[in-house]
């Protein structure tokens, strides 16, 4: 599989479909098998999709610069230099939703038209939220995180033997469509931990996150932009989305009504909503 030397590091990527390019950039800890199946399929049929794993994540290099996402958005625009990438669409989820920003700040030349897809402009976390951010940079056990999580954001009903494979991936989804969907739920657990990242990794990652802040530069994005977000997320306050709307120019809304942090609950409604903006 294609690996490509960006900046200081080797990037791993791949490429599926024709079309105009769609660069899709992964969210925390995630891999570039992390994203939904369906997506992935709808989305190759109309456009070029090009995804990778950030730094530190999946089969992409580690490297000991010190993390920020001003550096993920600039492994970004080199990875598009390098694959002769002029301009794309842009796709970012969670943390990467927040790269794509800094894309589209620093490289809007390289932006055609910006999707952010349950993310924020400034860290307003949930008092559970922080509990479980101070675990992951105490280090604690997978164990323990498994169990916090189980604590806090899911219910009783939830699969909790399969949580405590990849604590890092609870919130794919809610406790009604793991219940539901357990196939579904199985094959994002085993490709999510084909490549899993480093607990020293998810640190930097993290690290980076809270130091993120775009939240007085959000009206110098000027290109089309929507902006997707879960009712139901518990990750990223859904609040978070309405402060994006309103700081960047003429960006379209959408809140998916019974959708969690990944989406998966109203995928469908996800994929035409994202062809239709595109298109």
């Amino acid at each position: 599989m294609p690996k490509v030397k960006v900046n200081d590091i080797q990037v791993y990527y791949e490429a599926k479909g024709e079309g105009y390019p769609l660069v899709m950039i992964t969210g925390l800890g995630d891999n570039l098998d992390c994203w939904d199946p369906r997506l992935v399929e709808e989305l190759s049929r109309r456009f070029k999709l090009v995804m990778f794993d950030n730094r530190g994540a999946g089969q992409t290099d580690v490297s000991d610069k010190k993390y920020s996402i001003k550096l993920f958005a600039d492994d970004t625009a080199g990875l598009m230099d390098v694959l002769g990438i002029s301009k794309a669409y842009i796709l970012g989820h969670s943390m990467g939703g927040m790269i794509a920003q800094e894309l589209a700040l620093n490289c809007p030349e390289k932006v055609a038209k910006l999707i952010l897809y349950s993310t924020w402009s400034q860290q307003r976390p949930t008092h559970d939220g922080s509990r479980f951010l101070s675990a992951v940079k105490q280090g604690v056990s997978l164990e323990e995180l498994s169990r916090i999580i189980l604590s806090l954001e899911v219910t009783r009903d939830f699969p909790s033997d399969l949580v405590k494979k990849d604590p890092f991936v609870v919130g794919y989804c809610t406790s009604i469509y793991a219940k539901e969907n357990p196939d579904s739920w199985n094959d994002f657990v085993e490709r999510s931990a084909r490549h899993p990242i480093s607990q020293e990794a998810y640190k930097r990652q993290i690290n980076a996150i809270e130091k993120f802040d775009s939240h007085d530069r959000l009206q110098q994005i000027k290109v089309p932009t929507l902006i997707l977000h879960g009712r139901k997320d518990f990750s990223i306050l859904p609040e978070c989305a309405s402060t994006l709307a309103q700081g960047i120019p003429n960006a379209k809304l959408v809140y998916l009504e019974n959708s969690n942090h990944y989406l998966v609950e109203d995928m469908q409604d996800v994929i035409h909503t994202i062809t239709e903006f595109l298109l």
